[in-house]
């Protein structure tokens, strides 16, 4: 039976808001907006739902320098995803365990970042230059997540919102060890402090890992622009009660901004369009996967 889809126009992050219409197998939507407080907009965000790609990354290093890094970062990981396999990776560089969509898409961020370093190398204006970055890869049911920095992906599952991703923050590791609570962490004004970025140093450890996707969740890629004003309870609910993906990253973009909008916002959400076969069909199929990739 042919896979269903269905098209809904959403916001490209391409120059002047243009608008795509495209197929794909997700209800899709995604916004970026400045915020109330800066001019500029340092965030970027690819969608490419014919290949079930979604990237966003916040940059960082000012003004031109902040909107180079991102945009190079989104634009690297959409470009080395879909090049054939055979032109690109060095077996040196696959982690075991992994799938082979997860370990392509861990070095698409690694070349992210060496583009980063040579962009910033080249133009002296936008030396120190950084990126964070966070995508999601479906294949099947399957999703392979990776990302650095802290741009986040969260699951909204069963009505229970999940992060799926940790910060790599100084507040966030600092939280990890105990040293502060959340609430601290939260007020602290050290909060944009991260521990790793793309285009901080020449090689960058990437975090990554596998999920399996059920047809009722639905999966939020976002900056801190958003979670800085917006607590977990209040991102689920909108989730929850939005009628479709553009409803849900357009609610969660305006109440950003109502609460401040100190930093660029850019949401993407992601829902899966029901298929037949129940949640024990979907493990089965993960499970024989797996075998087959041992």
């Amino acid at each position: 039976m042919a896979r269903r889809l269905r098209s809904r126009k959403v916001i490209s992050s391409e120059p002047y808001g243009r608008t795509l219409t495209i197929d794909r197998q997700f209800d899709c939507g995604a916004r970026s907006d400045p915020g109330r407080v800066r001019e500029n907009n340092e965030d970027s965000f690819r969608l490419r739902p014919e290949t079930n790609l979604f990237v966003l990354s916040d940059g960082m290093g000012g003004q031109a320098s902040g909107e180079t890094a991102s945009r190079i970062a989104v634009e690297t990981v959409v470009d080395y995803c879909r090049v054939p396999e055979p032109e690109l990776r060095p077996a040196a560089e696959r982690a075991a365990g992994l799938s082979e969509q997860s370990n392509r898409l861990t070095s698409a961020i690694r070349r992210a970042n060496a583009a980063i370093r040579e962009a910033a190398k080249n133009n002296p204006s936008c030396s120190g230059m950084g990126a964070t970055v966070v995508a999601v890869w479906f294949d099947g049911d399957r999703m392979s997540l990776a990302h650095v920095g802290d741009s986040r992906a969260y699951r909204l599952r069963s009505g229970q919102l999940e992060q799926l991703t940790q910060d790599h923050s100084f507040v966030a590791e600092q939280v990890r060890r105990g040293i502060l609570t959340q609430r601290e962490a939260e007020q602290s004004k050290l909060q944009n402090v991260l521990m790793r970025a793309l285009g901080a140093e020449e090689e960058v450890d990437v975090d990554v890992e596998e999920e399996l996707v059920l047809g009722s969740d639905t999966i939020l890629l976002c900056s801190d622009g958003l979670t800085h004003e917006l607590s977990d309870a209040r991102i689920a609910a909108v989730l929850q009660d939005a009628h479709d993906a553009q409803a849900a990253a357009d609610r969660l973009t305006d109440l950003a901004n109502q609460a401040g909008g100190e930093d660029n916002i850019t949401a993407i959400v992601l829902r899966p369009l029901q298929k037949r076969g129940g949640t024990f069909a979907r493990i089965g199929q993960w499970l024989k996967g797996s075998e087959e990739s041992s």
